[in-house]
């Protein structure tokens, strides 16, 4: 084999990944481009710090207004949407679950979880402070 092909053959074999991956860069960055482009008030988003809410305003070309809470309307960089939600059926119109009926147990000699108010002898003696927060002092 001659040693003037190893060279364009190396070449070659380090540059078909990078420009594989590139092309993977730019597909996912025209989609979430065309996603960000999308947006339509009444749609659930989430975006990237994993905050959800309901855009109420996307006319304009660099920000949304998400409702993130009744009446607590916060304004986002579109850049900042992640992806949007979607919903086989809106919660509003979801029947609430029967609850399970749930039968009480058996007294017995188990020990009860609630806890049991201290005595005035088992209660330590600490004095309280003057200072500002109150806290008691040791």
């Amino acid at each position: 084999m001659d040693i003037s092909l190893l060279f364009p053959i190396l070449i070659l074999l380090l540059f078909i990944p990078i420009f594989l991956s590139s092309r993977k860069q730019k597909r996912a960055q025209a989609q979430m481009q065309a996603l960000q482009s999308s947006l339509e008030p009444g749609d659930i988003v989430s975006t990237t710090s994993g905050l959800r809410g309901t855009i109420v305003d996307a006319s304009y070309e660099d920000t949304v207004d998400l409702e993130i809470a009744d009446g607590v309307v916060t304004t986002w960089v579109r850049a900042a949407i992640r992806e949007k939600i979607t919903t086989d059926e809106p919660a509003h119109e979801a029947a609430p679950a029967a609850p399970a009926v749930v039968e009480p147990a058996p007294p017995s000699a188990a020990p009860s979880l609630e806890k049991a108010p201290l005595e005035k002898a088992d209660q330590p003696d600490l004095e309280k402070d003057d200072s500002t927060n109150g806290s008691p002092r040791s």
